[in-house]
């Protein structure tokens, strides 16, 4: 069956959306701030980097990788789809797509969840964070190592028995979706954020406020967030700062990818001991040997404590 990529059509959609949001903006007042020029530029030329490595790596993720494990799993010959589950492949039946999405919704939250965990995907993931304004120009800011990671975390949808072509094609619906989630300028969506991940989910995602840290990692839905445990919805109290504090504080675009492999990289020399150089490159984003930086989860024990003792105190996320 052959299939195309649905962000061959919405890349096109995206620009539109991203000149329509512009320009409501800069003709209201309310909203004058949303986009700076020079952020908009970079956040475009990531974009624009981001799906020609996406288009020249969809021959390896799409192609070799996914085709080669699913292959592998049930080959011409009988393999082990077939001998131990009793099945060559799921086929194409209508409730197949809608199970296959439902598996990619599981497998995005628990990539997203990893790469905001562990300090080397982080460092790959900051850039997409980096950009102090959120707006679907801040959508298409992508980081362009990820793509070289993020196959790996699907293999397991064809090696059970989705045609990789249908795993590529539901990748790319999530990609659409997650697109539209970068808006300030729609309402809450009523029964619908019950359980889907809507657009004020997504900007506690964005935000450096130390009480949204590490929250609202999915995709679609906001189902597997609330299973395990990182669903918060946004409150409208809140004074929403978005961004990163440690920010690269520049629009190059080889700073805005490289900047957090050089702290890991400064980090690393602190100590001799191996176990602090591990933790530098696979513990969570801003656990230091020395007590220096904390991780999301202390400064929200930090956050916590300090709120009881004097209310309105907020923190920002180290890295």
């Amino acid at each position: 069956m052959d299939l195309t990529n649905p962000l061959v059509y919405g890349a096109p959609c995206f620009i539109i959306f991203i000149l329509l949001e512009l320009t409501y903006s800069k003709n209201h007042d309310d909203h004058h701030d949303l986009y700076d020029w020079n952020d908009l530029f970079a956040s475009g030329f990531m974009g624009i980097g981001s799906a020609i490595l996406a288009a020249l790596l969809k021959v390896v993720s799409a192609i070799v990788i996914f085709t080669y494990v699913y292959d592998l799993f049930n080959p011409l010959v009988e393999g082990v789809r077939t001998n131990l589950l009793g099945y060559k492949s799921f086929g194409y039946a209508w409730y197949i797509w809608l199970l296959c999405q439902l598996a990619d919704d599981f497998t995005y939250y628990w990539f997203h969840r990893a790469n905001h965990e562990i300090r080397i995907l982080w460092a790959a993931h900051i850039v997409h964070h980096s950009s102090d304004n959120f707006n679907l120009g801040t959508a298409v800011r992508n980081g362009w190592f990820t793509l070289l990671y993020k196959p790996l975390f699907y293999m397991w949808m064809p090696a059970i028995g989705f045609s990789p072509e249908m795993v590529v094609f539901c990748l790319g619906i999530e990609a659409l979706w997650q697109f539209q989630l970068h808006t300030v300028l729609l309402p809450k969506l009523g029964v619908f954020e019950k359980f889907m991940n809507t657009h004020t989910m997504h900007q506690v995602h964005h935000a450096q406020n130390v009480e949204y840290l590490d929250k609202n990692h999915g995709g679609f839905l906001n189902v597997f967030d609330r299973i395990f445990g990182t669903w918060l919805p946004l409150d409208d109290s809140i004074d929403v700062k978005y961004g990163v504090i440690h920010a690269p504080s520049s629009n190059n675009p080889i700073v805005i990818l490289t900047h957090e492999f050089k702290d890991i990289w400064t980090d690393m020399k602190k100590s001799p001991k191996m176990y602090h150089k591990f933790m530098y490159i696979f513990g969570p984003p801003g656990w230091s040997h020395d007590g220096s930086t904390m991780t999301v989860k202390q400064q929200q024990r930090l956050f916590k404590k300090s709120t009881k003792e004097n209310p309105g105190v907020s923190f920002s996320r180290p890295n």
